[in-house]
């Protein structure tokens, strides 16, 4: 099959021919219809403490149609989704994590993010059946594929204890951050303001449910909140992921404010924490999701409570898949981008 395998910092994806995926026991084989770049992917291929080795297909936001079945109760043609989780070796026996932790494990296997167990930059992917989910019958794969990163905001919003009436902050509207502040809404948050340079993102903010926007680069972020909300924030999400942003949320809080660090910082960071403490800020960092997530994500994107349209931005094939992963590096105008390794096949 054709695969997109990274070779090195600085290169660009490789497409190649590597072996099919076969399903062993207590797993499933899906033709890839739909598979989400991720942030995530961007920072496992450059230097630091997340990169990835030699040889690692990425790609853990997917969705696509079994076509080979290992365990009972599944079968060929239906159209899944999976947390991309596989059990380290001791829990994989009793089906399950016997601590719970879930994608929290030091040992987990991600799907796509270890070398081992390939993702879905191809034209199959090989999931654990334990972890895969049916697509309701409203959600077609390519908002199937949507079901990762919209389960990382909802999981960020549950952390914040978001509620009826709250006054709520989000910085960086990529796909995260957008995600955060469509379950800030449906949590019953009455003001959710998103804050974010690039202009179609702002935008997208606006079509997902955010009460404003705000544009850091001519705006201060606080004081334009507080006019829009009328106080300081209740919650504040970072999702931007860089050094300072911390300090910044702590300058930005008021009194008791909640602080959601959800971007990933790859880099150390600092803050002052009296600050913090005049305010007795609550930090809480988070990652990921669990089952329980995609379970709620699913039953929304099959409601039609959530409409993940305005996320998906372009859709690509294999072939042009290594260029636009690299244009992600600096974004202009994308937000999320859908390979479809299907493109390929139907050029040809």
């Amino acid at each position: 099959m054709k695969a997109a395998v990274f070779r090195g910092v600085g290169k660009p994806l490789s497409i190649e021919t590597i072996p099919t995926p076969k399903a062993g026991p207590g797993e499933l084989v899906l033709r890839v219809h739909h598979c989400g770049i991720c942030g995530s992917d961007l920072h496992a291929t450059q230097e630091g403490t997340f990169l990835v080795p030699d040889g690692t297909v990425l790609g853990h936001e997917f969705a696509g149609e079994i076509v080979e079945t290992g365990a009972p109760g599944w079968k060929v043609g239906e159209m899944v989704t999976a947390v991309p989780v596989y059990s380290c070796v001791d829990c994989a026996a009793l089906g399950e994590c016997k601590d719970g932790l879930g994608i929290l494990c030091p040992r987990v296997r991600i799907v796509g993010l270890h070398v081992d167990v390939p993702g879905a930059y191809a034209e199959y992917v090989k999931v654990s059946a334990r972890e895969a989910m049916r697509l309701p019958a409203q959600v077609k794969t390519r908002e199937g594929a949507t079901t990762e990163p919209l389960a990382v905001g909802l999981h960020a919003v549950r952390s914040g204890k978001v509620g009826i009436g709250d006054r709520v902050l989000v910085l960086g509207a990529g796909p995260i951050g957008l995600a955060v502040a469509i379950f800030a809404r449906i949590c019953g948050a009455r003001n959710v303001v998103v804050s974010e340079y690039a202009p179609a993102r702002r935008e997208a903010a606006g079509r997902l449910g955010a009460t404003a926007v705000i544009d850091p680069a001519r705006e201060d972020v606080g004081a334009a909140f507080r006019q829009h909300a009328g106080a300081p924030p209740d919650v504040i999400f970072e999702s931007v992921g860089i050094p300072g942003m911390i300090q910044k949320c702590v300058e930005m809080a008021g009194v008791h404010t909640r602080v959601v660090v959800v971007g990933v910082c790859m880099h150390e960071d600092r803050f002052a924490p009296m600050i913090a403490n005049f305010k007795e800020i609550s930090i809480q960092f988070v990652m990921g999701y669990g089952r329980p997530d995609w379970r709620v994500v699913l039953d929304l994107l099959d409601s039609g409570r959530v409409d993940p349209r305005a996320l998906i931005t372009d859709e690509v094939s294999l072939a042009q898949l290594p260029a636009a992963f690299e244009g992600l590096r600096k974004p202009s105008t994308q937000i999320k981008i859908l390979v479809r390794p299907g493109l390929d096949s139907a050029a040809g």
